[in-house]
């Protein structure tokens, strides 16, 4: 049986400037990831890691090439459906934009809003943060959680809804090798468990055992 490629992206080139013909960021780039695939991309800083991350994203538009990502072109895609691609993606950055006014447990239920009822959406946030370790940390606020702590919870937020793509952009830079750890195996057991493709730009070494593929992105392409 084929399986349908998760991203699929050919000749991919963009640039900051007005122009678009100068300060290309990525230049004729190509990249396929199938389910279940952790592919790890590395890179100088201003290499266009998160360029690519994001436009993998539909957080940002498609310029030159072709973008398809979980069956859907990228390119000229209305904002409705942008939207609706955006809720089978698992992001996890640096920042981890938890909501102060809100629990760990509560971050991570609004993931689930809309998809599942309130019963449940407790249960998959309980189990989400138990698996990273934060059970016992579910009704603390932001502020009175370490940075590693607050990034698992953005991991378990990313998880919770059992994404069909993660895309990740340096999620272990700031933590300690325990924390480290607790969320590379968590990523792993997406992608295994749940055939969930994984597309992680970091400069951590600490990752890259975890990775299929390694893919370095230099002069803008893979």
């Amino acid at each position: 049986m084929n399986v349908a490629p998760v991203i699929v992206a050919r000749e991919i080139g963009f640039s900051y400037a007005a122009d678009r013909t100068h300060d290309r960021v990525l230049r004729a780039l190509d990249l396929t990831v199938m389910p279940g695939e952790i592919v790890v991309v590395t890179g100088a800083s201003g290499a266009g890691k998160t360029t690519l991350l994001t436009l993998c994203g539909a957080l940002r538009s498609v310029q030159d090439g072709g973008l398809h990502v979980l069956g859907e072109s990228l390119k000229g895609l209305s904002e409705i459906r942008q939207h609706k691609l955006r809720s089978s993606i698992g992001f996890i950055f640096q920042s981890h934009h938890l909501l102060d006014a809100l629990t760990a447990g509560q971050n991570v239920v609004m993931s689930l809003a809309g998809r599942v009822c309130a019963q449940e959406a407790m249960r998959r946030s309980e189990r989400a943060l138990e698996s990273l370790g934060l059970g016992h940390r579910i009704d603390a606020y932001p502020q009175d959680l370490s940075g590693g702590e607050q990034q698992r919870v953005a991991v378990a937020r990313a998880l919770v809804r059992e994404p069909r793509l993660i895309l990740a952009d340096e999620p272990t830079a700031s933590l300690d090798d325990a924390s480290a750890a607790v969320v590379k195996a968590a990523i792993n057991d997406a992608a295994r468990r749940l055939s969930c493709a994984a597309l992680l730009v970091t400069h951590d070494a600490r990752l890259f055992d975890v990775a299929d593929r390694m893919l370095p992105l230099v002069d803008g392409a893979l």
